[in-house]
């Protein structure tokens, strides 16, 4: 059950960080970084709703 969590912040994070690289920003930005911590906590909730 913990590694569909670790996953889920997995996958979550790294759509935050690439998300950036829509608009021709850089993947280690502060937008990168704030958007990649973003992506990571909806991911974490995904998973818990999806429980």
């Amino acid at each position: 059950m913990q590694s569909r969590y670790w996953l889920a912040m997995l996958i979550g994070t790294t759509i935050g960080g690439f998300v950036p690289a829509l608009w021709g920003g850089e993947l280690l930005s502060y937008a990168g970084v704030l958007l990649s911590c973003v992506g990571g906590v909806v991911g974490l909730w995904i998973a818990d709703r999806t429980r």
